[in-house]
């Protein structure tokens, strides 16, 4: 019999690509509100599918988020999550 394993439990560091269609998050908010919501909706998918809580957005993905201001974000943004190592030996999380 082959061993059962859990699934997502690995922490292995990781690259996967990824599109978010970010225009179902951006229905009924409000147009001053948009831009900064984009970021939090990119940090929580991240937070999901690489399963941890350290997540550092990269200065183009946001100045992309933000290229049509806060009003008029684009509907959806392909991005690469890497899953790394932590350095930092006094770090909560083990991997960011």
């Amino acid at each position: 019999m082959a061993k059962t394993t859990k699934k997502g439990s690995s922490k292995e560091p990781v690259t996967r690509d990824y599109t978010i269609h970010l225009h179902k998050h951006m229905q009924k908010i409000s147009f001053k509100k948009r831009a900064p919501r984009a970021i939090r909706v990119v940090r929580q998918y991240a937070e999901k599918v690489m399963s941890t809580k350290d997540i550092r957005i990269d200065t183009k993905l946001n100045k992309f988020l933000w290229s049509n201001g806060i009003r008029n974000v684009p509907r959806r943004v392909r991005v690469r999550f890497s899953r790394k190592r932590n350095e930092d030996e006094d770090a909560k999380e083990k991997m960011y």
